[in-house]
């Protein structure tokens, strides 16, 4: 009786007390926002036919041009430059470069496979888009791009670039300093979207992860640092990964390894050859691709000569070096990087002295004070020192001198700073002359110079061929005033691609370093033209 109760009391508090109308209303819009969100979770497909309407498909068209996505041959001997005429078109939203139709068919095959990859994702490997605004990107678009696999995503990367959108008012970049500021834009902006790099935790202190940050090898260094720091573009996920890096200092190993008056690389170079020989023991990366999206990062002179040992670790891994000498065979133009030198004295302030004078506040035509190292800096002796007032030539500056004007000094001084090889044929005056504001005149044959596959520097230096050294003066003075001042004012505009910061900003010189390997990878690759 109690239960028979009880069962009619409820009975009529459902059905008197209860607006059923409010209970379903509330019902039905839960369940709406319920599935709205599982289809804004999913990488792309479901709502790609909402938001994206295909247009008409031609089957045997597409299923070539999906074909040709998935079979991406890899040729070494196919250079993609920056510096190339590419199409320039002019598009609403530049980051619908695959046709729509492409994208449906390529992310509805994909989908199962990346929804179980994503269950394996390590939450630091999450993708870290830049915070400052880098083109108008949906987050569908996004989404896209980290759903891609490696080679899809360069793939994908080197289409965007070859159909760059153009670029007419840029705050951020300079465009007479370009050989073509629309296409280094679209590809800056995709390394920051894609690029991941997997640094290999293998190898001792103090040859690797140590970085070196004063003198003038400190390019590595402070290279080193930055990307072993960078959240942004390090995954810890090497399937993910677009380069690997081999984080050594061959600053390092040159005082670790090297016996003093010896002569003999020999240890440098058996070094790294059973380095790399580990490492390709122990994971299948290097095996993959002989090493062609490995990378290393160099500034020591002998940086090119201790890669001898290993025939792969010579021939495919992308070089960043100082010593960019191409008559040497070691470093490949097109596929390796040449890395500027610089100097720094004080780490924590390492954009101490910066700046210059004006052009009419420089009274000296042309400057050089070093040591007599190597063939062309005593030639240079020979033909100039104390025969001219307007150039002034030195070896080590005298102290005489250096109590009236410093070695800086000097530089801001001159409207032309004198940029001759040593040894080898990079130099850190080069830098140190962009740094002071003066045009920089670089005297050595078969350098490659740095960033040239995205900088004009015919607009910001000179180029002296060694055998002109006697026509020196003559050649500098054949330069319209009006042209010099453009020069001069484009050495300034320069600065903020050659500056190291404790915190890389867009642009630095860590990110365009960064971004000459990442266009040294994409070389590798040969894409299909989508049309």
């Amino acid at each position: 009786m109690k239960i028979r109760k009880l069962l009619r009391k409820i009975i009529a508090i459902l059905m008197f007390r209860i607006d059923w109308k409010k209970l379903v209303f509330i019902g039905a819009i839960l369940t709406v926002f319920r599935i709205m969100f599982h289809i804004s979770t999913l990488p792309y497909p479901l709502t790609e036919w909402i938001l994206f309407p295909p247009s008409e498909i031609s089957s045997s068209r597409n299923l070539n041009h999906e074909k040709n996505l998935r079979e991406l041959p890899v040729s070494p001997d196919i250079r993609f430059n920056l510096s190339q005429h590419a199409p320039l078109v002019v598009s609403l939203n530049s980051t619908d470069g695959l046709s729509e139709t492409l994208q449906v068919l390529e992310r509805r095959e994909q989908v199962s496979r990346q929804q179980n990859n994503r269950k394996h994702v390590n939450a630091v490997d999450k993708v870290i888009f830049p915070s400052s605004p880098v083109g108008k990107v949906s987050n569908h678009m996004l989404r896209y791009i980290a759903s891609l696999t490696p080679d899809e995503a360069l793939a994908y990367a080197k289409r965007e670039i070859e159909n760059a959108p153009l670029v007419t008012d840029d705050q951020d970049l300079y465009t007479p300093l370009f050989r073509n500021v629309s296409v280094f834009k679209r590809s800056y902006e995709l390394m920051e979207f894609i690029l991941k790099v997997y640094i290999y935790k293998e190898g001792k202190r103090p040859i690797f992860h140590q970085p070196y940050l004063r003198g003038i090898y400190s390019s590595e260094g402070w290279f080193m640092k930055l990307m072993e720091d960078s959240r942004q573009f390090v995954t810890r996920d090497p399937q993910k990964a677009h380069l690997f890096y081999l984080p050594y200092s061959a600053r390092q190993l040159q005082k670790a390894q090297y016996v003093p008056n010896s002569h003999d690389l020999k240890p440098l170079s058996v070094f790294l050859r059973n380095y790399v020989n580990m490492l390709a023991s122990k994971y299948p990366f290097w095996n993959r691709t002989r090493g062609s999206d490995h990378f290393l990062v160099a500034c020591h002179d002998w940086g090119p000569y201790t890669l001898k040992d290993h025939e792969e670790l010579s021939r495919n891994t992308i070089k960043a070096l100082c010593n960019a000498d191409i008559s040497e065979g070691i470093l490949v133009s097109g596929k390796d990087v040449s890395l500027p030198e610089t100097t720094i004295r004080n780490p924590r302030r390492p954009l101490r002295n910066l700046g210059g004078k004006r052009a009419s506040q420089r009274p000296i035509l042309a400057f050089f004070a070093g040591n007599m190292h190597g063939p062309v800096r005593p030639k240079l002796l020979k033909y100039w020192r104390d025969k001219d007032e307007s150039i002034r030539i030195y070896g080590p500056l005298p102290h005489r001198v250096s109590k009236v004007m410093s070695y800086p000094e000097h530089m801001k001084s001159s409207k032309y700073c004198l940029c001759p090889m040593g040894y080898e044929v990079n130099s850190p005056r080069i830098v140190e002359a962009i740094y002071y504001e003066c045009v920089p005149v670089i005297i050595a044959d078969n350098f490659a110079l740095p960033f040239s596959e995205v900088l004009n520097w015919t607009a910001f230096s000179v180029v002296v061929s060694e055998k002109d050294i006697p026509r020196l003066k003559d050649i500098l003075l054949s330069i319209p005033l009006r042209r010099y001042q453009v020069m001069q004012n484009n050495v300034k505009m320069l600065q903020k691609y050659f500056i190291w910061n404790s915190k890389p900003t867009r642009y630095d010189l860590f990110h365009m370093i960064l971004h000459s390997i990442w266009v040294s990878r994409l070389n590798q690759l040969q894409v299909s033209e989508i049309s």
